[in-house]
């Protein structure tokens, strides 16, 4: 059995509360229908509807005369929340992640939920430094936990009505929403197709948590969880399909990484068309050891890789403090998402 990962008083709290379930998780629930899906906002620029043939104005003999063909209208083509169909370098992603009724799970689980997004929105400006923030809602849409559950998983799916909730909170601040994958020892590829009804909205991404990705006989909070570069590829083809298939903007995939251990073989990870792939350093602790493991992290990033940095509210700040924006701007290269949790 391997040996606890250096934050298991944390993993043990995340995995306890997840598997507490909370009221809200299902141990083997369904992906949303499309039903499920929050309604489609109108067209820019509609209109009534036009008159019929048959009412056209009376020609010179006195018969009707049919109006002209109406001239057809150009398609919008799907932008992203705050406008445009790329990510970077225009755009600088910053929010909250976790899950209602979960406060261990992360700053978006506490409180009230359009509190949390108005406040997301605030320290987003507080990064801007040129660009033009986007907040983002980093919802937990699945939660590894400490038992295998019905199916031997060790995972639980958030309800449809929970993401549908946050999907439109989203789309009122107009902000990205992140659907988080913590997979147990769930398929992730099969994780995120169960999402592929909120993931042809143009607002909507995901971001993996491979801590907690298991493999046979390990169990979450026990030990670090694993990927690599082909499983992220995998990922951002699929992604990349939704995209053409839909003409969708950019879609960002994230993936949080709090050691080296937690993604194998990077080289072998391939950018994929109208994807943003996006390295998010994970990991606890002072300024000092928080760009320790910055540096690690980043040293000999592979090309058409961005950059993500996590934060910790609380965490962070035992025994300590919690960087400011001016100190996480400074590092290079700059974090292009920045999360707290």
């Amino acid at each position: 059995m391997p040996s606890p990962a250096p934050e298991a008083s944390r993993r043990h709290l995340l995995a306890a509360t997840a598997a507490a379930g909370l009221g809200l998780l299902t141990a083997c629930g369904q992906s949303s229908s499309r039903a499920d899906s929050a309604p489609k906002a109108s067209p820019p620029g509609g209109s009534p509807a036009s008159p019929s043939a048959g009412s056209g104005t009376p020609g010179p003999s006195g018969s009707a005369t049919a109006p002209p063909p109406a001239r057809p209208k150009k398609r919008r083509r799907p932008e992203l929340p705050r406008g445009g169909r790329e990510l970077f370098p225009h755009h600088r992603l910053v929010g909250f992640c976790g899950l209602p009724g979960a406060a261990a799970l992360g700053r978006l689980g506490t409180g009230d939920p359009e509190q949390r997004a108005a406040q997301a929105e605030k320290v987003a400006h507080r990064y801007a430094a040129g660009r033009e923030p986007l907040p983002v809602l980093e919802l937990l849409a699945t939660v590894a936990n400490a038992t295998a559950g019905p199916d031997g998983a060790y995972r639980s799916r958030t309800p449809a009505a929970t993401i549908r909730r946050f999907h439109r909170l989203a789309r009122d601040r107009r902000a990205l929403l992140l659907l988080n994958i913590q997979p147990g020892r769930a398929s992730v590829l099969g994780e995120v197709k169960a999402l592929r009804d909120w993931l042809v909205h143009p607002d909507v991404g995901i971001a993996l948590d491979p801590e907690w990705e298991m493999g046979s006989g390990e169990v979450p909070g026990d030990t670090y969880g694993h990927t690599d570069g082909h499983e992220l590829t995998k990922v951002a083809r699929y992604l990349s399909g939704l995209v053409r298939e839909h003409d969708l903007p950019e879609k960002p995939l994230v993936f949080h990484q709090v050691a080296t251990s937690v993604v194998g073989d990077q080289s072998a990870l391939r950018p994929q068309p109208g994807v943003a792939l996006i390295k998010s350093a994970d990991g606890i602790g002072s300024p000092g050891l928080k760009r320790g493991t910055w540096h690690q992290l980043v040293k000999d990033l592979p090309d058409g890789l961005h950059t993500g940095f996590k934060l910790f509210y609380e965490e962070d700040a035992k025994g300590s403090r919690l960087m400011t924006p001016k100190e996480v701007l400074a590092l290079r290269p700059q974090p292009e998402y920045v999360m707290y949790e």
